[in-house]
This record gives structure tokens, sequence and C-alpha cells, in this order.
């Protein structure tokens, strides 16, 4: 969870900093996601190209697919097209598959899909070690409430220990190639202090136990959306609502604890959390012309104490809606009519 600053900012100012005591002690600093680059497709091709990166530690990239033709979400870093890349995948929960010695890395939606798709991922970027990536991703499929989405969850590491990725590069294995407006943003960790965060702050509201919904109320329209949820009651199931949409226009894929995927299908919200205490972190792509896609994980702490453990969810959700992008996120009860308690929240972020 992100730590709050003075004034309900991700990033300190050096004022804001103090030292830590104790053994070879360090000076604490705030930092913040910057933008390093990226790029937007304006033609159709089979790449999408970000380079000349500042050398970050740690890197955080959104990747937006729109496809022509059957596409995957393939990576490389520094233009390695050597055998020097190692990964392992999964696809809606499924048994998991390894790949050695290979030349591209996985990332984004396989096997490949004719819709958009979606992934966030993140690399661990210390020159001297192999560099090690974390990348979930929805593929929208069949347009509607009545399909549910595709999610992937990939690992890999790039065997290179002697140079930070530089360059960043999508591409698809199949021979088609990414439509216009397909893109690739990178993000680095860093702690200059120069205000320039990438993730804008759009909402931060508490429950104060008299509703069953805490609402952002109305936000910017932001193309990336970045959900922080908790509940502080014991006995809800919790969803979002966009745009005050109550319909059934929402469909999931859901798996609890490692098991077996369950769909959800022309449903009325995108699932939150289980019945319990919980904290949801959610990722959602919000173009106004596409369904909007998310990508969640949650933890639902049941029974309190070391003798019990907690619960995990990951879901990952679209709303139909092709005609305007995610202007109010409402954090809202499944089932029950158990009122938000104080200490519950929902707090978005934002960027273009």
């Amino acid at each position: 969870m992100v730590e709050w600053l003075a004034g309900n900012r991700i990033r300190g100012t050096s004022t804001e900093r103090t030292s830590t005591s104790g053994f070879n002690p360090v000076s604490a600093e705030a930092g913040g996601w910057k933008e390093l680059g990226r790029t937007t497709l304006g033609s159709t091709t089979s790449t999408i190209d970000v380079a000349s990166l500042a050398d970050k530690r740690y890197l955080m990239l959104l990747t937006d697919i729109r496809p022509s033709g059957a596409v995957d979400g393939m990576m490389r870093l520094n233009n390695d097209s050597g055998s020097n890349y190692a990964g392992r995948f999964s696809n809606n929960g499924g048994s998991d598959g390894a790949d050695t010695s290979a030349s591209l890395m996985y990332n984004a939606e396989t096997p490949s899909d004719t819709n958009p798709i979606f992934a966030v991922s993140y690399i661990a970027n210390l020159s001297n070690k192999e560099k090690l990536h974390l990348s979930h991703s929805i593929a929208q499929k069949t347009a509607g409430a009545g399909n549910a989405p595709n999610r992937g969850e990939y690992t890999s590491k790039w065997a290179n220990t002697s140079d930070a990725v530089d360059r960043i590069t999508t591409l698809t294995s199949t021979g088609n190639n990414y439509a216009s407006g397909s893109e690739l943003v990178v993000l680095g960790w860093d702690t200059d202090n120069d205000n320039t965060n990438f993730w804008e702050q759009l909402a931060s509201v508490e429950g104060d136990g008299t509703s069953t919904t805490i609402s952002s109320g109305t936000i910017p329209a932001r193309k990336y959306l970045w959900v922080q949820a908790f509940t502080n009651a014991s006995s809800q199931n919790t969803g979002f609502q966009f745009n005050n949409d109550t319909g059934n226009n929402y469909a999931i894929r859901r798996s609890s604890n490692g098991g077996t995927d369950a769909t959800c299908t022309s449903i009325g919200y995108i699932e939150g959390s289980d019945t319990s205490k919980a904290f949801t972190n959610m990722f959602i792509i919000n173009n106004s012309a596409n369904e909007k896609l998310t990508i969640g994980h949650s933890i639902h702490n049941p029974t309190a104490g070391a003798g019990t453990a907690p619960t995990r969810n990951e879901v990952v959700g679209k709303w139909t809606n092709t005609s305007a992008q995610i202007t109010e996120i409402d954090y809202m009860q499944q089932t029950t009519s158990v009122n938000f308690p104080s200490g519950s929240f929902i707090k978005v972020w934002g960027s273009n």
C-alpha cells in the first residue's frame, strides 16, 4: 500500500525525509513513479519499442495492445535476441509452463488474441544482477458482458549481469501486427524531488459507517487508473461499479487461493473481495472506445492471528461500456447490507 505524506501526496519533499538510526544508518527518502519513456503507434506495425531509458533500479510497464489480427505480447530487453531469457507462465489459472534458453520473454496474453489486451509489469533492474520480470495481463476476448476475459501470469528473467535495461520492445510472435493506438509506457522509481510523479491522486474517500457504498465522486477522465480499497468490516462482500452503472454489464474471471478459475458473466459489478476484512489493489485501462479492462488482487483476513492464513483472490474483469471513460468508481457491497465502517477507504490515482 502507498504511504501518504503531507497534502495527500505519494512523494515527499526533502523536509519530510528523515534519517534512520541503528547499524549502518542511511537517509530515508521518498520517491515516485516517473515516466521514462513511451511509444504510441501511429500506424500498424509488428513492434512497440521504447529506447534511451534512464537507469532506474525498478521499472513499471503499462502495455495497451490493440491487435490487427491475432497477436500476443512478447518482450525483449536491450534488443537482445539471443537465447538469454527464461520464463514461467500460466493462463487462466492453468498448470505452469516453463521456457528456458529462449529469445523472448512472456509479458501479455498468450495464446494470441484478436481483441484488446492490457498488462501491468515490473522489472528489477540492477545492472550486475539478472533482470527479474513479473507481469499480469487481461485479454478482453469476445466483446460483451456474456463473455468472460482471459488472464495471464508471467515471470521471466534476462540473464544479462552487466547492463541496466535501457530499451524495451514489445513484439508479437504470430506474424501479425499491432494496430495504431497500441502503447507501451515505461515508468521508473525515482527519488528526485521534481514533482513529476506519473500517478496523480484523483480521489481519497473513507467510510463512516453510514453507507454500503464508498464513492470516489466525480474524477477526471484518465487513460490509466490505479485503485486501492480496504474494508474494515468482518462481514462484507465487496465489488466495484463504474459511472453509476448498476446493470449487468460486467464480466470477470477469478481464482481464490490458486484454485481453478471461475467465470461470472452478465453481472452487476467487478468483484473486489470475499466476506472478511480485505484489501484490494487494481489497475484499469480506461480507453473510451474500448471495453474497460481491470486487473485486481486482494487479500482477506477472515480470522485474526498467525494461526490462520489469509485468503487471496486474483480477479480480472471488464466493463462493457464503449462510449465513455470511467469518471466515478463506487466501492460497494455485493450481497450484504453492512455499512462500510470507519477505517474503510477507496483511493484512486490516474494518468494519461
